[in-house]
């Protein structure tokens, strides 16, 4: 009991007159305390990784949204960039949140949302792939809730989905690794193999031929999201190999630090991470999740929310690039200013680079001279490129 609670005590039991008033006031001290120390063993059974960062007035009933991450917040990567877009809608259009961090997929994860489900939240969006079928499931039993889920493709009426075409970055900063490397072997940290990274693998390794068609890309697999320890040793086992730019699909810096101590170059990708190589980093291919979320708690506000399926480009600013390095030649800066307005102009489609003529690694012809690949097709997409030296793992790999 803090000091302020002793001074109401000794303060009522003084007030008491007579012996008996004394024993009534004893009574009901007792029945006090016992509700503030149940308080208190309440607080306690909240989980720690579930934090409430705003509160509200018993006079007012905020709009709520709750996050599921699969990383820690502080990780400067995937989680790091939601966590963005979760602190802008909390800042700009005073919605409750709450989050989870470091929920693990297929583990952890329908229990966290459901609780989130149970709190009564307006909104759920749950933040990693593999978070998609305890998506659903919960999503059952609460038909009033709205779940939005980022990268998969499963909905239901209360369930809608939501990504962005990073690809398009990765195509950017591909363009750069082409022009910047000496070697012609890039090294590429990447996480698990599903077609989100295999498709962003292969942006970047079409941006890299459009610039140096001798250049080849080298994959390493790490096979989990978030592990800065596999992360560095990915990097530097491509540096010994000869590769002097290293770029990632990973969720920790771990990847740029590698670089930066080794001496070669690095593209960082969800947030700007050059301060993690202040010398190596190129650029960074980057989120803005705030465009999204902004666009979700409108409609919810409004009463207009229904279910569809968000992939959103550079013409729409979720996904873009950091400031070029002053190391890249002003020619360089130059041309990737150019490819990206080609996406701000409508000059290309949606679907760019995956346009015709695309080869795999057996040089079989993929499209054909002008042919687009189709939205089904990238989210589904399951070969590399045939500037790409590497395999795809099975899923039993």
């Amino acid at each position: 009991m803090s000091g302020g609670g002793k001074s109401k005590v000794y303060f009522f039991w003084h007030l008491a007159e007579d012996m008996k008033a004394k024993v009534l006031v004893f009574i009901a001290l007792a029945v006090l305390a016992a509700g503030l120390f149940a308080g208190c063993a309440g607080e306690e059974k909240t989980p720690t990784t579930t934090q409430t960062t705003t509160t509200e007035t018993a006079s007012e009933k905020k709009l709520s949204a709750a996050f599921v991450y699969v990383s820690p917040i502080g990780d400067a990567g995937w989680t790091y960039s939601h966590d963005l877009g979760r602190q802008y809608i909390e800042r700009v259009y005073g919605v409750k949140t709450a989050y989870a961090e470091n929920v693990a997929e297929g583990g952890d994860d329908e229990r966290v949302i459901r609780e989130f489900a149970e709190q009564g939240y307006d909104v759920i969006f749950t933040t990693s792939f593999g978070f998609m079928d305890a998506t659903i499931t919960v999503a059952k039993d609460f038909p009033n809730t709205i779940f939005m889920h980022c990268s998969g493709y499963k909905t239901a009426k209360n369930v809608g989905t939501y990504f962005g075409r990073m690809y398009q970055a990765r195509y950017l900063s591909g363009l750069v690794a082409g022009a910047m490397t000496k070697t012609n072997k890039i090294g590429y940290v990447a996480a698990v193999p599903i077609p989100e990274v295999i498709r962003g693998i292969n942006a970047f390794a079409l941006g890299v031929k459009k610039v140096n068609p001798d250049a080849k890309i080298y994959v390493v697999w790490t096979g989990t999201w978030y592990d800065p320890a596999k992360e560095k040793e990915a990097a530097l086992s491509l540096i010994d190999e000869g590769c002097d730019v290293i770029a990632q699909h990973q969720d920790s810096p771990a990847a740029q630090q590698a670089a930066e101590e080794r001496g070669v170059y690095s593209i960082g990708y969800h947030s700007d991470m050059s301060k993690f190589a202040p010398h190596a980093h190129l650029t960074s291919a980057v989120w803005n999740w705030s465009v999204i979320y902004s666009y979700v708690i409108e409609q919810v506000m409004q009463g207009t929310w229904k279910s569809e399926q968000i992939w959103w480009g550079i013409d729409k600013g979720v996904v873009g690039l950091t400031p070029l390095s002053d190391v890249v030649p002003e020619d360089v800066k130059k041309m990737v200013e150019e490819e990206k307005q080609k996406y701000l102009n409508g000059e290309v489609p949606e679907q760019y680079p995956f346009v015709g003529p695309i080869y795999d690694q057996q040089g079989n012809l993929v499209k054909a001279e002008g042919e687009v690949m189709t939205d089904k097709e990238l989210l589904s997409m399951n070969f590399f490129v045939d500037n790409v030296v590497g395999e795809i793992p099975s899923a039993s790999e």
